[in-house]
């Protein structure tokens, strides 16, 4: 999964946003860690379940990393300064987005990451 992260970061601008949907355990923090480091970041990525947004900075672009699995509203979402970080000229990447998917610009790239019977895992970009 990181060098999926890694290969798509080509491909990301200021104020991209980011949108990752899959069960626990399907690879999205790891599909994130790849994505911070081809960006030139050397910070250690781990998931932000419990923080609920980590920022990565000091590469091409920052990145702010939410997970949403923990909020029980979208006024949770905004408490964190949400719209603030969409206008911060960095990349945002979110766990778990489908849980508040009308707080996302209708130009985000969703993605859908997903663990097979065999513990294989696949990630696919969502229309």
């Amino acid at each position: 999964m990181t060098d999926l992260g890694h290969a798509a970061a080509g491909g990301v601008h200021a104020n991209s946003v980011v949108a990752l949907v899959g069960d626990l355990g399907a690879g999205k923090t790891h599909w994130t860690k790849g994505m911070v480091a081809a960006l030139g970041c050397q910070l250690d990525v781990t998931s932000p379940t419990f923080s609920l947004v980590h920022e990565y900075r000091g590469g091409r672009l920052d990145v702010f990393h939410f997970d949403f699995y923990r909020l029980e509203s979208a006024a949770d979402v905004l408490a964190l300064g949400w719209d603030e970080y969409l206008e911060a000229g960095g990349l945002v990447i979110v766990e778990w987005a489908d849980k508040f998917p009308e707080l996302l610009p209708p130009d985000a790239v969703w993605l859908h990451f997903s663990v097979a019977a065999d513990a294989s895992r696949t990630v696919a970009r969502l229309a």
